[in-house]
């Protein structure tokens, strides 16, 4: 191998064109979205008070020149901000609030079919990251439910297992 030389470290090129164009045309969509929204979901954005005020004019203008005129300008006033990735995640939350809920359900749905399904081994992984856990009352939870599937009842245990975990989930 060849000496090292700095640039190999660090390679501070500036992005390409076309790099820029792409974060441009996403910023200029972004800012479409954001023209979109209900004046309540614009409110609960973190904006600066020139893009909120160019947001709103957009929204009065009809003539179809101005309006882009106006979204053109919106993009320039994307592209300053600090941290428009921020931006685009408090978007996101906005219009699809239950998307996380759901993640975090789908996660509580994998534990409570691994606490049954691996036993202990199972077990040993949620004390581990929940050690405030009652390991008596949650060893009961899952035998009862094992019971349960096994006398193919309803999922009475299971459920009630699922909110025990969920809990847990809530406090942290």
């Amino acid at each position: 191998m060849g000496p090292m030389h700095e640039d190999d470290l660090f390679d501070e090129r500036p992005p390409s064109k076309s790099q820029r164009k792409r974060e441009a045309h996403a910023l200029q969509g972004l800012g479409e979205n954001l023209v979109a929204l209900t004046p309540s979901q614009l409110a609960r954005l973190p904006l600066p008070d020139d893009l909120r005020a160019a947001i709103e004019e957009a929204r009065r203008l009809r003539q179809r020149g101005a309006r882009k005129r106006q979204m053109q300008y919106i993009g320039k006033l994307m592209r300053q901000l600090d941290d428009p990735e921020a931006l685009q995640a408090a978007y996101r939350r906005i219009v699809a609030p239950g998307e996380v809920e759901t993640r975090r359900l789908h996660r509580l749905e994998r534990w409570r079919n691994r606490l049954l399904e691996e036993g202990d081994a199972a077990l040993g992984e949620w004390l581990a990251e929940h050690p405030d856990t009652d390991r008596q009352h949650l060893r009961q939870l899952v035998r009862a439910a094992l019971k349960e599937r096994q006398r193919q009842q309803p999922p009475k245990k299971a459920r009630e297992l699922f909110r025990y975990l969920r809990s847990f989930v809530e406090e942290a």
